[in-house]
């Protein structure tokens, strides 16, 4: 059965010029880079049922960590212009003849689901729809010497962005017909649209979705976002594990060698454990042993970094952020200090966020209580997050 909507996620330009070191698509952002954040948006959506990612091939490690656990199609590459790039998109999902593809550049990464829902309605009427924004500046023409030459209304000028909608037989004919016209000079679907002789129509766009080209755009995208993220709250969580015959322990995602093991369903993480514990009282959802229950058998020795990821997601979900987590660890015994980098590390690569927000501390209870008698080990946490207003 054909799917009824499909979107290509243009990822295939180089970016350089936005600065890190990388491809801007793949430069960290808190809350993950911009390609992670447009991949996730779009396969989560409950109206898109395939996600056609295009990519460059010198990018497929980069690619191959941002897509991880998503429902994406296997990547395409694309090629040396974005119109080739999306006609590469295009004829990977032939195959599966959708109804309706969205069309969108990695370098937007906070465009939101409600964008993605008014886009989807818009080309489901008209066949080739644009997200578009009126104009606050006054645009005006100018000649090769910098001189003025007119002042165009406003009025009837927008700013277009992504993604696009099309009715997906006409853009891929339309994109075919440009081929073979030897014409690859357009510079969004919707000028290529209009050229073919289709019809677009526009439709509200957002002034967050916002596209990625400087290092300045980084900065101010950033801070826009978070101004839009006012609601800080902060969530506790505690775990406990027993020890037990074994020779080594799982510590913040770190493997530690030790003279015992521990108890546990999983294997038994209390640092992993407290932060998915704080990070899902912040949001209000529940415990681990709400979304994991020991009573399964499916989380018998999983890791717990599935954990911490599903609850890092529940929270992007809902269009959250993380501000910063806090650890403690309380036992006489490993030692925590020699791992503590480490551990930080591996929370910050599990969370998508920079080390500089993970925080661990560790102590001994002075040799009292079922810590201080070397029979368990806890591990205390807190989570700070910012979340969208709401009621």
């Amino acid at each position: 059965m054909a799917a009824t909507v499909a979107a290509v996620v243009v990822a295939a330009g180089r970016g350089l010029r936005a600065g890190g070191g990388m491809p801007k698509q793949y430069r960290p952002l808190p809350g993950g880079p911009a390609l992670r954040r447009c991949l996730a948006t779009l396969s989560e959506h409950s109206e898109i049922a395939l996600v056609q990612p295009v990519i460059n091939a010198d990018d497929r490690r980069y690619f191959d960590q941002n897509a991880a656990e998503l429902a994406l199609l296997p990547a395409v590459e694309g090629g040396a212009t974005r119109q080739a790039s999306v006609r590469a998109g295009l004829e990977a999902l032939a195959v599966h003849a959708p109804a309706i593809v969205l069309i969108h550049d990695a370098a937007r990464p906070f465009a939101s689901a409600d964008l993605i829902t008014r886009a989807i309605a818009a080309a489901a009427q008209s066949g080739a729809a644009v997200p578009v924004m009126p104009l606050a500046d006054t645009v005006k023409t100018v000649d090769k010497q910098g001189l003025v030459t007119g002042t165009l209304d406003r009025a009837a000028l927008r700013a277009v962005q992504t993604p696009q909608a099309f009715d997906f037989a006409a853009i891929i004919a339309a994109h075919r017909k440009a081929l073979a016209a030897a014409r690859d000079d357009f510079t969004d679907d919707a000028a290529l649209a209009e050229w073919a002789g289709m019809t677009v129509a526009t439709f509200a766009g957002e002034a967050a979705n916002v596209k990625l080209t400087t290092p300045d755009d980084f900065v101010r995208a950033e801070q826009a976002r978070l101004a839009a993220l006012g609601d800080v709250r902060t969530g506790f969580g505690t775990d406990v594990h027993q020890f037990a015959d074994g020779d080594h322990i799982w510590l913040g995602g770190i493997r530690i060698p030790h003279v015992r093991g521990v108890t546990g369903h999983s294997d038994a993480d209390v640092v992993l454990h407290a932060l998915v514990d704080a990070i899902l009282g912040a949001i209000s959802d529940g415990d681990i042993g709400v979304h994991f229950p020991p009573s399964d058998p499916q989380w018998r020795g999983a890791s717990s970094d599935i954990f911490l990821k599903f609850a890092v997601e529940r929270l992007r979900a809902r269009g959250g952020v993380i501000g910063h987590l806090d650890i403690t660890v309380i036992c006489e015994a490993p030692r925590v200090g020699p791992h503590r980098d480490a551990m930080r590390a591996r929370i910050a690569e599990i969370a998508g966020i920079s080390v500089a927000r993970v925080a661990i501390k560790a102590t001994t209870s002075e040799k009292l209580g079922f810590t201080g008698r070397g029979e368990g080990i806890v591990a205390f946490a807190t989570a700070t997050v910012r979340l969208p207003w709401s009621d």
